[in-house]
């Protein structure tokens, strides 16, 4: 994984489509001690997000205006469109920052961070998902989780199971051997989400991706630069069905799989009598935990980290997603924000109160309210690489288009993996191809 230094940044004379700032020539303008920032989170978030910015705002004198919009991958384009754009835009997925980057209407962040110090405290590989032509256009401030096992601790504990398996090999061992001691299926899964079924599913293909083939492989998969029907992404499927259609292996097999809420597929596991055992799911899956087990998080539920392909990749890769933040602002103020906000420093009382990770692997774990979230912090750190959810990065009508029907077609048997993924290629928008062909890439 190539790092992309601060000169290099500067050397290309291509960047930043014409604007000043973004090509990082010239001095930033002197704020005026307000700034603006749009995002998409709202609620008991915003109020830990405001909280987390307080004491900032006390020491720098930077007053801070927070605009909460849930359609913010469209409102922000009306802004910018009509030239009113916040400071800064927090970016649930990085196809918009792409979008703004191509555009010119982010300034890259070798332009005002010390990139360098920044790619070594983050989680490494998280700011790859903002590189366009060889630049970086956002930072995260927040980290999800996705490649995390769940299981019920008492019952492991009770049955005396290894539950750290360290290859996909000894998971299938795992799950063997928890059908065997109990008769029970190993697995909880749980697809159903009204519309957006299927999203689930595509987790499950990038999970498969990055183990067999690695980054290199699933970010030219993500962005196009592969076709969706190449052969790696076949065996990414059939990885996959391997588990998932194995007889027994899933509580209800295929059609419990599809029916079953995505937020109830392991409420079987806290049974006297387990139902099943592992549920494969991001960090969000706390809040959707049977009241009392979230009560006793520590003593009622264990984690461990989905692990690596033996004959794949020679690394242990973590998906996840995020918030990016990206400047729209040159000046002053805006630099201090977007400094503290992309540190180590901030989100300590929104950590404190649960439901956020910091991307950076130096922010203090004690911040956290439980060994669970310390846990799976940790994770995160000890990966050997980072990548986003790509789903949320292919364009629109795959990420959340045909990439969930086909995963829905691929579950219920209706259709086999290549005919998916051939349906998939077949469908990708041209002009999409045509904008991503150089996303991503550090060139």
């Amino acid at each position: 994984m190539a790092a992309l230094t601060l000169t290099g940044c500067l050397q290309n004379p291509d960047a930043g489509r014409g604007n000043a700032a973004a090509a990082g020539v010239g001095e930033p303008e002197e704020g005026d001690g307000s700034v603006s920032i749009m995002g998409a989170f709202g609620g008991d978030e915003e109020a830990q997000f405001l909280a987390s910015l307080e004491e900032f705002q006390q020491e720098s004198g930077i007053s801070i205006t927070y605009v909460s919009d849930q359609d913010f991958t469209n409102t922000v384009q009306v802004r910018v469109n009509a030239g009113d754009p916040p400071d800064i835009g927090l970016f649930p997925q990085p196809g918009g920052v792409m979008n703004m980057a191509d555009a010119g209407h982010v300034v890259p962040i070798d332009a005002f961070l010390d990139y360098d110090a920044l790619h070594a405290s983050l989680v490494p590989g998280f700011l790859d998902s903002a590189r366009y032509q060889g630049r970086v256009y956002a930072a995260p401030m927040r980290m999800a989780v996705k490649s995390i096992v769940w299981y019920p601790k008492q019952a492991a504990e009770e049955a005396g199971w290894d539950m750290e398996p360290e290859t996909l090999a000894e998971l299938q061992e795992l799950a063997d051997q928890i059908r065997a001691d109990t008769g029970a299926t190993p697995w909880c899964i749980g697809w159903q989400a009204d519309q957006a079924t299927g999203w689930v599913g595509t987790d499950w293909i990038e999970e498969y991706m990055l183990r067999l083939h690695g980054p290199d492989v699933y970010d030219d998969w993500i962005y196009h630069r592969m076709p969706f029907n190449d052969e790696l992404v076949v065996q990414a499927f059939e990885a996959y069905g391997e588990l998932a259609n194995k007889e027994g292996n899933v509580l209800g097999g295929s059609q419990g799989i599809l029916n079953t809420p995505f937020g109830d597929a392991m409420n079987p596991a806290f049974r006297e009598d387990p139902g099943c055992y592992l549920m494969r799911q991001g960090n969000f899956a706390t809040g959707f935990l049977p009241d009392d087990v979230q009560e006793n998080l520590d003593e009622e539920v264990g984690t461990f980290i989905f692990p690596r392909a033996e004959d794949g990749y020679d690394g242990q890769p973590i998906l996840g997603a995020g918030d990016l933040a990206a400047a729209f602002s040159y000046d002053t103020d805006t630099i201090e924000v977007m400094e503290f906000l992309t540190s180590a420093d901030f989100g300590g009382p929104w950590a404190q109160a649960g439901g956020w990770l910091s991307p950076h692997t130096t922010f203090d774990l004690s911040l956290y309210p439980d060994e669970t979230t310390r846990g799976i912090a940790q994770m995160a750190v000890d990966a050997d690489v980072f990548r986003y959810d790509g789903s949320d990065v292919m364009p629109r009508e795959v990420g959340s288009g045909t990439f969930w029907t086909g995963m829905v077609e691929f579950q219920a048997g209706d259709k086999d993996a290549q005919q998916v993924v051939d349906q998939i290629e077949q469908q990708w928008p041209e002009e999409a191809a045509e904008d991503q062909s150089d996303v991503g890439d550090d060139q």
